[in-house]
C-alpha cells in the first residue's frame, strides 16, 4: 500500500511540470530531445544490436523478455516468462556464461540500472513495451562506461520520445485462458516542454505449469495480474540544456501452479537527469528505487495430491539510490572523450517464516545487508583514417556492510542463528579496448578486449532459499565475479538492403557464483535445515571459472515492405572447478543451451503488418551436475495488424502457435515444468 501511495504522489507531481513549460514563450531554436548524450563513436568496435520501436511493438506476447529474445544469446535463467516464472529466476545473461537469479548483463533504462537492489533479477512487468523507443544490446563485458555489472554485456533501453508518440494511444486484447492485455498513454508537447503519462494492465487465469505426465490433483493453473504506470517529463530549460524527470511504479502478482506458491512484487522509481548539449557536453543523473517482494513456497507429496507450505517470504524490502555525472570534452572532430563518476548504494533484507508443522510456521528468519559501489570512469575514441580506436576504463571501490542472518523459534523467541558478518571492501580495475577498420565502405573489421566485474547480490550473500524440494544455502564469504574476454568480427553491408554481422568470442568468468550440489535428502543440512527425500542440498560457491567460446551471427534484409531478420548464437561453455566443486569440472553451466536461434519474416505497409517469428533453444541442463536434461524447443509466433481507419487497427497475435512443449525446469523429484503453451490474442490498437 505504501508503494502505491508513493507512486500516485510521484505521478501527480510529475504531470504538473509541462504546465510550467507552457508558461515560457517557446523558442524556435529549442528542441526537446528526451534522450541521453550522443552515441559513442567507439561502439563501432563492439558487437552491438539495435531493436527499433516498430519491432518492439510487433511482438506476439507484448513482453520485454520476448522482445529481447530477438538477440540470440541474450537469455533469462529459465525459459519461462514473467507470467509464470518465479521473479527470482529472471536474471539476464549473454554469451553462455551461465546465470542464476542475479543478472550477469547490465540492464539500464534512461541511464538507471534496473536490476532488483536485493536480488539482481529484472522486474520485467515494470516495462510496458509501448513506452520504449529503442533497445541497444552490446554483447561483451567491460562496459565500465555504464557502471559495474556488465560482465557479459549491456542492454540499454531508451524511453520513447514524446515527439514520436501520438497524443492518445490505447491497446486492448483478449487472449487464451481469459487473459486481458491493456495499455494506454497520453502525450502532450507544448513549446519547450513535453510529457507522457502511461499505464498498462495484464491478467490471466494461467495454465498448469506442470506437464501432463508429472501433474496430479495438487496442480492447478497459475494466474497472474500485473499493473504498471509511468510519467515522463522533458523540459528544455535553455537552448542547450534539458531536464528529464521520470517516475514509475508497478505491481506484479503471480502463482506458481499449486496452493501456497503465490508471489507479489511491487516497486516505485524516480529519476531526474540534466543533459547539457553545448561545447562541453554533460549529464547529471540522480535516482531512487524502492522494492518489496513476497513469495510463498510449497512442497508437494510424491503422489502430487497435497501441496504443503514450506516457506513464507512475507516481505523483502529493498532500496537502491544512486547518481552519475558525465562530461564530454570538446576534443575535436573525429574524437570523443568522456569522463565521469557514478555511485550506487543498495540495502535490503528478507523476512521469512519456515519449518511448518501442521500448517503453522515454527521458525523465523531475517537476513540482509547493504552494498555500496563508487566508481570513476573514462572512455575515449578516435577516428584515424579508416580506423576507429577506442579505449575505456574504470576503477571501483566497493563495500559490503551490515550483513546479518538471524533465525529464531517463533513461539519462544529463542535464537537459533544470530550471525553478524564482517564488513568487507575492495577495489576493482576494469576496462575495454577496441579497434574497427573499414577498408571499403561495405566492410568493417573489428576486434575488442575487455574485463568486467560484478559484486555478489545481497540475496546471494545472505539468503538461503528453496525451489520445490531442493534447498540452497547462502554464502556471506562470496567474492566478486570477474570476466576477461576478447572478440573479433566483421560487419558487411553488400547492398540490396542486406546487412550481416558475425562475431567470434572467448570469455573466462573467474569466481563464477554457482549453486553447487553438496548433498541429497532426506536429512538436515547447514544453512537450510531439513531437505526431504529426493531433494538436493546446494551451497552458493565461487567456482574457479566458467570458460565460454562461441559464434554470434546477425543478419537482416529489407526490400520495400518486406524484411527478414535472423540471429544465431552458438556457445561452448565449460566449468573449471576444484575442491568441493570438483565434480563440476568440465561440465556445462546449468540452463545454458549451445544454440539459440531467432528468425523473423515480415511485411509492413502503412499501419498494416504481418510477421512470423521462429525461435529455437537447444537442449540444456537443469542442474549443475548435468544429470537432468531439458529438451530442445522450437516455437512459432505470429503477429497481424489490419487498419480499420487511419487511427484504429485490429490486432491478432499468436504465441507458440504449434503448442510446442517448452521445458523450463525439472525438480529433484523429476517433475517437469513447462513454459507458455499456445496463446492466441485478438484486440485493437488505437493511435489518435
Amino acid at each position: 500500500m505504501i508503494h502505491r501511495v508513493a507512486v500516485m504522489a510521484l505521478l501527480a507531481g510529475s504531470v504538473a511540470h509541462p504546465a510550467l513549460a507552457q508558461s515560457v514563450a517557446p523558442r524556435e531554436d529549442i528542441v526537446v530531445v528526451g534522450s541521453g548524450l550522443a552515441p559513442r563513436p567507439g561502439d563501432r568496435a563492439f558487437d552491438v544490436v539495435a531493436i527499433d520501436a516498430e519491432r518492439i511493438r510487433e511482438n506476439a506476447s507484448n513482453r520485454l523478455e520476448s522482445v529481447l529474445a530477438d538477440v540470440a544469446g541474450l537469455q533469462q535463467f529459465r525459459r519461462s516468462d514473467s507470467r509464470t516464472a518465479n521473479p527470482t529466476s529472471q536474471g539476464i545473461s549473454l554469451r553462455g556464461i551461465g546465470g542464476n537469479a542475479a543478472s550477469r548483463a547490465l540492464l539500464i533504462l534512461d541511464g538507471v540500472p534496473q536490476a532488483d537492489p536485493f536480488g539482481g533479477w529484472v522486474p520485467f512487468p515494470a516495462f510496458a513495451t509501448d513506452r520504449i523507443g529503442l533497445i541497444r544490446v552490446t554483447r561483451g563485458g567491460g562496459s565500465g562506461y555504464f557502471g559495474p555489472g556488465a560482465l557479459a554485456g549491456t542492454v540499454e533501453i531508451e524511453s520513447a520520445a514524446a515527439q514520436a508518440q501520438p497524443p492518445l494511444a490505447a491497446d486492448l486484447a483478449y487472449g487464451s485462458r481469459r487473459s486481458l492485455d491493456a495499455s494506454a498513454s497520453a502525450t502532450l508537447v507544448r513549446g519547450a516542454g513535453a510529457a507522457t503519462l502511461s499505464a498498462a494492465y495484464a491478467r490471466g487465469d494461467g495454465f498448469i505449469p506442470t506437464v501432463d505426465g508429472s501433474r496430479g490433483p495438487a496442480d492447478r493453473p497459475a494466474p497472474y495480474e500485473q499493473f504498471s504506470a509511468a510519467a515522463r517529463t522533458v523540459i528544455a530549460i535553455g537552448a542547450q540544456t534539458e531536464l528529464q524527470a521520470n517516475v514509475s511504479g508497478f505491481t506484479d502478482t503471480r502463482e506458481r501452479g499449486t496452493a501456497s506458491t503465490r508471489n507479489r512484487s511491487e516497486g516505485a522509481d524516480a529519476s531526474v537527469r540534466l543533459i547539457g548539449r553545448g561545447t562541453w557536453g554533460w549529464s547529471a543523473l540522480a535516482y531512487l528505487q524502492t522494492r518489496a517482494f513476497a513469495s510463498q513456497f510449497a512442497s508437494v507429496n510424491a503422489a502430487r495430491t497435497v501441496a504443503t507450505r514450506t516457506l513464507d517470504q512475507y516481505n523483502t524490502p529493498a532500496t537502491g539510490v544512486g547518481g552519475r555525472l558525465e562530461l564530454v570534452a570538446p576534443v575535436g572532430q573525429g574524437r570523443d572523450l568522456r569522463v565521469g563518476a557514478d555511485v550506487r548504494r543498495v540495502d535490503g533484507r528478507t523476512q521469512e517464516n519456515y519449518t511448518y508443522v501442521a500448517g503453522v510456521p515454527t521458525r523465523n528468519r531475517v537476513a540482509g545487508g547493504a552494498a555500496l559501489t563508487f566508481g570513476l570512469f573514462a572512455d575515449a575514441s578516435a577516428e584515424v583514417g579508416d580506423l576507429t580506436l577506442t579505449l575505456g576504463g574504470r576503477v571501483d571501490q566497493w563495500r559490503l556492510s551490515d550483513g546479518r542472518l538471524r533465525e529464531q523459534v517463533i513461539a519462544t523467541g529463542v535464537p537459533l542463528t544470530n550471525a553478524t558478518f564482517a564488513d568487507r571492501r575492495g577495489t576493482e580495475w576494469t576496462g575495454r579496448a577496441g579497434v574497427a577498420w573499414t577498408p571499403v565502405s561495405a566492410v568493417t573489421l573489428r576486434a575488442a578486449g575487455y574485463r568486467g566485474w560484478r559484486l555478489p547480490t545481497l540475496n546471494e550473500l545472505y539468503r538461503p532459499f528453496r525451489v520445490g524440494s531442493d534447498a540452497t544455502a547462502a554464502n556471506a564469504a562470496l567474492d566478486p565475479e570477474r570476466l576477461t574476454g576478447v572478440d573479433g568480427g566483421v560487419s558487411l553491408i553488400p547492398g540490396g538492403g542486406v546487412t550481416l554481422a558475425a562475431t567470434v568470442f572467448w570469455n573466462r568468468l573467474e569466481g563464477a557464483i554457482a549453486n553447487v550440489t553438496a548433498g541429497r535428502g532426506p536429512g538436515n543440512f547447514p544453512g537450510v535445515g531439513f531437505v526431504a527425500a529426493g531433494g538436493f542440498y546446494r551451497v552458493r560457491q565461487n567456482l574457479d571459472a566458467i570458460r565460454s567460446t562461441g559464434l554470434e551471427v546477425d543478419a537482416r534484409w529489407d526490400r520495400g515492405p518486406w524484411y527478414v531478420q535472423a540471429s544465431w548464437s552458438h556457445v561452448d561453455p565449460r566449468v573449471e572447478a576444484s575442491g568441493a566443486a570438483a565434480a563440476l569440472d568440465g561440465l556445462r553451466p546449468a540452463q545454458t543451451p549451445r544454440d539459440l536461434v531467432s528468425g523473423s519474416l515480415g511485411w509492413r505497409k502503412g499501419s498494416a503488418v504481418i510477421s512470423g517469428t521462429v525461435r529455437h533453444a537447444a537442449r540444456q541442463f537443469e542442474d549443475d551436475l548435468n544429470t537432468r536434461s531439458l529438451a530442445p524447443a522450437t516455437t512459432l509466433d505470429g503477429y497481424l495488424a489490419l487498419p480499420v481507419t487511419r487511427a484504429l487497427a485490429v490486432e491478432v497475435r499468436g504465441e507458440n502457435l504449434f503448442d510446442e512443449r517448452i521445458e523450463a525446469g525439472i525438480s529433484g523429484a523429476n517433475i517437469v515444468e513447462r513454459a507458455t503453451p499456445r496463446t492466441l490474442w485478438v484486440g485493437f490498437r488505437l493511435r489518435g
